[in-house]
């Protein structure tokens, strides 16, 4: 429910009040007595869905926009009338529970916030999240999530772009291009600081083998399930004036650490091995766009004048357009890093199958203990070297395995029949042998 307050302009007393007693509002009219050109202030209560049609019809009567218009949050409404009205507009499912445009565009505004708190925010959240990689801590990723200002800026530039506002637009879309490079940056730095002081004594290799950071190196196609419905949320938490805040985690949890990540990669100078988590940003940012955009012109959100709604529908859909193509490019690139990840984990069940084969047929004493696969740096996922951990018993010598081993692996690698496709090998992988005595007499 909304409290709805509005200045009336000399001579429009009796228009305004005529428009409210057709739509059935039940009003309150006090004197207006500041000397200035207006005549009295008109305070009505309304349901959230009204607000937007009722405005609509006091600007057609001649309520000018530069009128002073306050809309409030009303907590208890007790009138037959306003019941009356409610009752109307929840049978009339046209707005549903969203907000009007002018509130609509008032929130969009504040949810950006000035450029100083924006950037100090943007680089305090990047560099908790770095710091939450590196140190393996799930719980300290999610509290870089939760102070990053970027659900703000997101929202803006949808808003701007279906009511026609090119300022917010503009606010909206530096403040997203300048956080995405704040916050590469910032993790940088951030970690390059730590690998000179010596505080991340790690190479590059076993940066990367941290779990938090492994798991955003080669994100899959289910990564953009996550942007989407933060997209969603965002604008319907935005359009039905519920908080934000959580969805602002939300969508934080889709750009803080891959880009966190992007920025450790280069601090580590290995870009390439972060191709992945910077495509992963470009999608959630783009998908982000898209779907907000979609949501709000979907609720029906327009430009409040009508000459504007052409030129309000042309830049949505051509918006759209591009982000839809933006996204369909970069996300062919997840889909065939979830189609590698498939086809290494095919790899390495086939080729354990094969060394457990050859220890069978070799020696049935030996045991395989382990088997570890290493890669090329990412985006090419191919295995390079493959380590073999045989246990033989105590007393044995066990038999040269490493050619016959090796052979048997590069067989697995070999294309086998459409439609599915083989791992890239190059026919150079490598296979490694590890020996170590078993104790017959151990326990198990």
């Amino acid at each position: 429910m909304r409290l709805v307050q509005v200045t009336v302009p000399a001579g429009k007393r009796d228009t305004v009040l005529s428009t409210l007693d057709d739509d059935g509002v039940d009003y309150v009219v006090t004197d207006e007595t500041s000397g200035r050109e207006y005549t009295a202030i008109v305070s009505f209560p309304l349901p959230t869905a009204a607000v937007e049609p009722v405005l609509d019809d006091l600007r057609e009567a001649g309520l000018e926009r530069d009128s002073f218009t306050v809309v409030l949050d009303a907590e208890t409404v007790i009138s037959q009338r306003f019941e009356k009205l409610q009752a109307e507009y929840a049978e009339n499912q046209e707005n549903g529970d969203r907000i009007s445009r002018d509130e609509l565009t008032a929130r969009a505004r504040d949810m950006a916030p000035s450029l100083v708190t924006f950037v100090v925010m943007t680089v305090i959240s990047t560099v908790v999240a770095t710091a939450g990689l590196l140190v393996d801590s799930p719980a300290v990723v999610v509290g870089s999530m939760v102070i990053a200002p970027l659900i703000g800026p997101a929202m803006a530039t949808s808003v701007g772009t279906v009511v026609d506002d090119e300022d917010l637009f503009d606010r909206g879309l530096r403040l997203q291009v300048l956080g995405g490079v704040l916050a590469v940056a910032g993790a940088a730095l951030f970690a390059f600081a730590l690998r000179w002081t010596g505080v991340v004594p790690l190479n590059a290799s076993e940066v990367f083998a941290i779990g938090e950071v492994r798991e955003r190196l080669s994100p899959d196609v289910l990564s953009l399930a996550v942007a989407l419905g933060a997209g969603v949320a965002g604008a319907l938490s935005l359009s039905t004036g519920v908080s934000s805040a959580l969805v602002g985690v939300m969508i934080a949890a889709a750009l803080v650490p891959p880009t966190a990540v992007v920025g450790i990669g280069l601090a580590w100078g290995r870009p390439a091995a972060v191709v992945g988590s910077a495509v992963l940003v470009l999608v959630n940012f783009v998908a982000i766009n898209l779907v907000a955009l979609a949501v709000l012109w979907k609720q029906g959100y327009r430009p409040d004048r009508w000459f504007k709604l052409d030129e309000a529908r042309s830049a949505t859909v051509k918006r759209i357009a591009v982000l839809a193509v933006g996204l369909l490019v970069l996300s062919s690139f997840l889909v065939g890093v979830t189609y590698s990840t498939y086809r290494t984990a095919t790899f390495e069940e086939d080729a354990r199958a094969a060394v457990a084969a050859e220890l069978a047929e070799s020696d049935t004493t030996l045991e395989l203990l382990s088997m570890d696969v290493e890669y090329e740096d990412f985006p090419i996922r191919r295995p390079t070297r493959v380590v073999v951990t045989v246990g033989h018993p105590l007393d044995a010598t066990p038999p040269p395995l490493a050619d016959s081993l090796q052979r048997r692996v590069r067989d697995t690698a070999r294309p086998p029949p459409l439609p599915a496709l083989p791992v890239e090998t190059n026919g150079n992988v490598r296979v490694d042998v590890r020996y170590v005595p078993l104790d017959e007499s151990r326990g198990s």
